[in-house]
């Protein structure tokens, strides 16, 4: 924990936006759990709310060929702070969903909204390499998995509460009030000078980086390797779960928001636990684990209390493994292509999370039980520990800031 509080100490820009970070993750989860106790009240199929968790990933998808060239041409303060706008302006009118025949609304402002997101999180990922060394660029990924963990942990729980006794509309205009407070607090930051050539045409960077990544097939395997993360895309399984498992015992928004809450405890206690231990080598070791605790709550996930347990170890790997993988990737690009690279990464990582999130809702409607398709998200992650040892052998890998 110390090397966190001195690198914060030392890196005003980064204290800045962890700080902002904590702000808009917060409020995000307040709307999260709020726009899933609303379908289940609108009585909407698991497919529905399948949908809307793939929506929650899709934009950024669609939006990645285009968002890395423009990260790397324009001032990266600008876009924040446009994209902190369009969430707000989005977030707002979810209080006006009251109908099933309002859905269409409700697939329309979280698809623009999660957008913004994604490439608001993109843009930031790409500038932390811009202004921090290896050494420190490990910990500041590690920090970052940290506060989405703990804004998710502590989200998630009260939200759930908030839901409960408030309502819906109560979480989405908190989250809109957030949201705002963290584009007050990013207008006077500083940011590094923004590099780039006045020669550089948007369609050539474009181009420059389908040819970096024919020429560093080690790039393009690292970010398949880091998409294996997308696996762990419960959103759209937890609500299912508390639908068939946990009424009338307890109620929806507390179900949803205590499952997502215990298994951020492990999300926050990973990078504390395995940061320091976490290295090249030992990475299939902690793949495997991922693997075994996702089968162990996918055993206990009828019983409630059980399940809550079992969500916690699942946690401890997860941002160990996103956060590695992450500055793995960042360690070996180079720095004129850090922002289309990440977009490009953070392309298939959502693509393959919004998949998963549809594969859920697809099996569940074929008649799959809910153990199954979680037994076999955690499969996944043996195959990833087979992957990264055929990576390693064939590439030469670095310990970032070793």
């Amino acid at each position: 924990m110390k090397h966190y509080i001195a690198l914060l100490k030392n890196e005003p820009l980064l204290r800045r936006i962890s700080f902002i970070q904590l702000i808009a993750y917060f409020g995000a989860w307040f709307s999260n759990v709020a726009i899933f106790t609303l379908l289940l009240g609108l009585g909407a199929s698991p497919l529905v709310v399948a949908t809307v968790a793939a929506l929650h990933f899709l934009p950024g998808v669609l939006q990645a060929p285009f968002s890395g060239a423009l990260i790397d041409k324009i001032a990266p303060k600008r876009l924040m702070l446009a994209l902190l706008l369009i969430e707000i302006v989005t977030t707002l009118p979810l209080i006006l969903i009251d109908d099933a025949a309002h859905l269409w609304l409700l697939f329309v402002l979280v698809f623009v909204r999660m957008g913004a997101s994604s490439f608001y999180f993109t843009l930031e990922m790409a500038l932390l390499p811009r202004f921090l060394k290896a050494s420190a660029l490990k910990h500041a990924n590690e920090l970052h998995s940290i506060i989405w963990s703990v804004s998710y942990t502590v989200g998630m729980a009260l939200s759930g509460i908030a839901v409960y006794y408030l309502g819906v509309k109560t979480a989405f205009l908190a989250d809109a009030a957030l949201f705002a407070v963290a584009f007050a607090l990013l207008l006077p930051a500083v940011f590094p000078p923004h590099k780039v050539r006045e020669t550089d045409r948007y369609l050539a960077l474009l181009s420059q980086s389908v040819g970096y990544l024919k020429r560093n097939p080690l790039t393009l395997h690292l970010i398949i390797l880091h998409a294996f993360v997308g696996f762990t895309a419960f959103d759209g399984l937890v609500p299912l779960a508390a639908e068939a498992y946990y009424l009338p015992a307890v109620a929806a928004p507390l179900a949803i928001g205590l499952t997502h809450a215990f298994r951020a405890l492990g999300l926050v206690g990973g990078p504390l636990l395995l940061g320091r231990w976490i290295t090249v080598r030992r990475l299939p070791l902690l793949l495997l684990l991922q693997a075994l605790s996702i089968l162990v709550w996918a055993m206990a996930l009828p019983h409630f209390y059980l399940a809550l347990a079992a969500s916690i170890l699942v946690g401890l790997s997860t941002t160990t493994i996103w956060s590695f993988t992450y500055t793995l990737l960042q360690h070996h690009t180079e720095e004129a292509y850090y922002g289309r690279v990440i977009a490009y990464n953070d392309m298939i990582f959502l693509l393959t999370v919004s998949a998963v999130s549809f594969l859920i809702g697809v099996l569940v409607e074929w008649g799959m039980g809910l153990q199954g398709v979680m037994a076999l998200l955690g499969l996944a992650f043996v195959v990833s520990a087979l992957y990264f040892r055929w990576i390693s052998r064939r590439f030469d890998l670095e310990d970032p800031g070793v």
